[in-house]
């Protein structure tokens, strides 16, 4: 189980192929399922689904009737996507990474999938999550190091498209749970601005901060899919040639002093990488009362976890693991008034961010995705916190794949942008993607 298994493939290159019809669907869906019998019972990446051949056998050949001429082929005609276990899919059952008696969790399809499948793609199946979505983990491993976490909530999402089972896998972000194990993962995650894609269909988490967000091997693959799934996608991106630099800002003080020297180190190299390639790089204070942010982001986070589950919890409480009822019960705790002043205090903070942005003339704010590598062992999922921020102001976000440490582990660059600027922040961020590979 040392072994790496990382493969990831290319999503615009699999598109393509596919639409042009090399491979036909028939074979595309033999060479996955296959791939997934033989590398997933040491992943723990999809949840086990007896019917999958068949299941995706049928779609192949439902795609391949209504789209008999390549030219007439939906962007995504034949991928295969992995969607995580709090997402609904019709004909699979949902269960949340949990013990809950099955179809205790059921509901209509996701509208996102909806999307997907009207982009011609194919559900490869669910992907492992932690346990709805918070912090107790499942069985995945990292496919750079099998015995460190891929992170969470979303792990199985993430190693999926690391190790080249699919192009495409789609997650959920309420803390960090995108951007992480994309960096542990040595992937693309992209979290789009909160709201930007419906979450009906999805188990929630928290309400206040739930976002959807989608992994892919490269920034290409992230901007061929984000359009068709985003709200309200405004048109192609300019080319590179007319992309104006962007002005990048990092964020000093104490928040960026939560990552530990290896990720730190690693990410003042690439900042001086960047001033080297001509990109102007200016250092503001920004959370200088990072503590407080952490504080009433956690109460959000916690009242409204205690509130989604509060009906199953009270029927099913004891199938749910330690770490999840220890954040249930925290949430119990937290009048309702606490709740409404910390959401209060997020307001408050979108306007010093925003405001700070514009003084400091910045586009992009760059940050650690992750405190570090993957950590060791499969008991839990890592620290979210270089995401707390972003997440809690709801602003979009990317992982970008930068560099190892010294043991091999991928290091991830967060990159965040305006809220609602997705666009923009695809479009630049493949000036940084240029530097960094």
């Amino acid at each position: 189980m040392d072994e790496p298994l990382v493969r990831p493939r290319s999503l615009t290159r699999e598109a393509a192929g596919l639409r042009a019809g090399a491979p036909g669907l028939p074979e595309h869906v033999d060479r996955f399922c296959a791939l997934v019998e033989r590398v997933d019972p040491l992943l723990h990446a999809f949840v086990a689904e007896p019917g999958r051949y068949d299941r995706l056998q049928a779609r192949a050949s439902e795609l391949a009737e209504r789209y008999p001429e390549p030219a007439g082929r939906p962007p995504l005609y034949g991928v295969a996507v992995g969607v995580k276990d709090i997402v609904h899919v019709d004909g699979l059952p949902t269960h949340g990474g949990s013990a809950l008696p099955p179809g205790v969790l059921a509901g209509p399809q996701a509208v996102v999938v909806d999307r997907l499948l009207a982009a011609g793609a194919m559900v490869a199946g669910k992907t492992v999550t932690a346990e709805f979505a918070a912090s107790a983990p499942g069985p995945t491993r990292n496919p750079h190091q099998p015995g460190h976490t891929p992170g969470g909530s979303s792990s199985g999402s993430a190693a999926a498209v690391a190790a080249g089972l699919v192009a495409l896998a789609i997650g959920t972000q309420t803390v960090g749970s995108v951007i992480r194990p994309a960096a542990y993962c040595g992937v693309v995650g992209f979290r789009p601005t909160y709201g930007r894609i419906p979450v009906a269909g999805v188990i929630p988490n928290a309400p206040s901060f739930d976002t959807l967000g989608l992994f892919t091997a490269d920034l290409a693959g992230a901007a061929l899919a984000a359009p068709l799934l985003c709200d309200g996608w405004r048109g192609a991106a300019p080319g590179p040639e007319a992309r104006p630099a962007p002005v990048l800002g990092v964020p000093d003080g104490p928040y960026l002093e939560r990552a530990e020297p290896v990720a730190l180190r690693a990410f003042e190299e690439w900042v001086a990488r960047f001033e080297r390639a001509g990109l102007a790089v200016r250092r503001v204070p920004l959370f200088p009362d990072f503590t407080e942010v952490t504080r009433q982001s956690q109460i959000v986070n916690r009242f409204e976890l205690a509130r989604s589950h509060a009906d199953w919890f009270a029927r099913f409480g004891g199938l749910y693991r330690p770490e999840t009822v220890a954040s249930i019960r925290t949430g119990q705790g937290i009048a309702a008034e606490d709740r409404a002043a910390a959401l209060r205090f997020r307001e408050w903070l979108r306007e010093r961010v925003a405001a700070a942005t514009a003084t400091a003339g910045v586009d992009l704010w760059l940050a650690p995705s992750a405190p570090g590598g993957a950590p060791e062992g499969l008991h839990a999922t890592g620290d979210a916190v270089m995401s707390l921020p972003w997440s809690y102001l709801g602003l979009p976000a990317l992982s970008l794949p930068a560099g190892r440490t010294p043991e091999g582990l991928p290091l991830g660059l967060q990159v965040v942008g305006a809220a609602g600027g997705d666009e923009r922040l695809l479009s630049q961020a493949s000036v940084l993607e240029r530097v960094l590979s």
